[in-house]
Order: structure tokens, then C-alpha cells, then sequence
């Protein structure tokens, strides 16, 4: 741990975790199914088991998402942004995201709420090096609902890398989806409009 702390200290912390990450080449986790390298990581990849609410696939869905601060102009008060806000797809498909980062720095795109005896903590994550891309697969229940995604890097989400997934007819907008829904100041955490 110490040796971790003056590297470090001597390297700066940017600079730590790059290193960090890329000595991982070609890392898998089995018991969360991840996957990692130098250019990113993609976490509880499924193209085969089905929700149990599921008998068969219903659709496959591409979704190619891009990530960087280009995307948050047209939102005022925003930094960093997505290409889109709100994604649509039926109920028991499988998606697939091909997550294409324009920065130079790491991004993510993260949805919660999935049946945790699929995904691990409920989710689904890309994250992508910057310059970099990464394409992972997940599949969704047979419920309307509408899914949070985010990059949960360190205030982005916050400044505007933040959309929603409505599977089936969803169960309304979320709020402070940019180009979507109100701001961040809400008594609950769907939109009211």
C-alpha cells in the first residue's frame, strides 16, 4: 500500500491510474464479467441469459452513443455531453451499445436499475479511454420502465452527461436529462412535466 501511495505521490494521481489501468491488459473478471485494457472496460456483458421474465429475445437493438464536449453546446450550463439524451427499445431486447469517446479523457456510460441476478449491483458499464471506444451487450426485462444512464466519472454526469433508456412505453423522464427534462432541483426523481 505504500509503495501504491508514493507512486502515486510521485507520478500524480492521473498519471497512477493511467498506469494502473494499463497493466490490466486484457484483464477478465468471471465473477462480475468484466473485461479490461488500456482503452477501457466493459462490465456485466450478457448476450445470452435471458430476465426471467423473458421467453425469447425480442429485437437486437445497436446503439452507437458518442461522448465528449462537443455534445453539451447546445445545453447551457453544461460541460461534457452525449450525442443523444433518450434511447428507446422494446421490452426483452438485447442492446447493444458501441460507446465512442471524442475527449481525451475517460468517459462512461452506465445504466442502473437491471435485475441484479443478471447484473451485478444492477448494472451495465462501458467506459472508454479517452480517443478510445468500447461495445458491450445487455439485456433488458419485459417491463415499461425508464433506465438512468450516466458517466459516473467525477461530475459529469453533473454537467451533462446524462440520458435515459425507455424500454416499452418507459414510466416517464427522469429529471435533468439534458434536451429532455427540467433541472437537477426536484422533490422526486422523475419528472413532473
Amino acid at each position: 500500500m505504500r509503495q501504491a501511495l508514493a507512486l502515486c505521490l510521485m507520478l500524480g494521481p492521473a498519471a497512477f491510474a493511467a498506469a494502473a489501468f494499463a497493466a490490466d491488459d486484457g484483464h477478465h473478471h468471471h465473477d462480475h464479467n468484466m473485461s479490461m485494457d488500456a482503452t477501457g472496460m466493459v462490465m456485466n456483458d450478457n448476450r445470452t441469459r435471458l430476465p426471467r421474465d423473458c421467453a425469447e429475445i425480442s429485437q437486437d437493438v445497436s446503439l452507437t452513443v458518442y461522448a465528449g464536449v462537443e455534445f453539451a453546446a447546445d445545453y447551457p450550463g453544461t460541460v461534457f455531453g452525449l450525442s443523444e439524451h433518450i434511447y428507446r427499445a422494446p421490452p426483452c431486447s438485447r442492446i447493444t451499445v458501441r460507446f465512442v469517446n471524442k475527449d481525451q479523457i475517460r468517459h462512461q456510460w452506465m445504466i442502473h436499475g437491471l435485475p441484479r441476478y443478471l447484473y451485478d449491483a444492477g448494472m451495465f458499464h462501458l467506459e472508454a479511454a479517452g480517443g478510445h471506444e468500447q461495445t458491450g451487450t445487455f439485456i433488458v426485462p419485459s417491463d415499461h420502465r425508464t433506465y438512468l444512464v450516466h458517466c459516473d466519472m467525477a461530475q459529469h454526469m453533473e454537467k451533462g452527461m446524462k440520458a435515459q433508456l425507455k424500454v416499452g412505453m418507459g414510466d416517464g423522464d427522469l429529471w435533468a436529462i439534458p434536451g429532455v427534462s427540467g433541472d437537477f432541483v426536484r422533490d422526486s426523481y422523475r419528472s413532473t412535466d
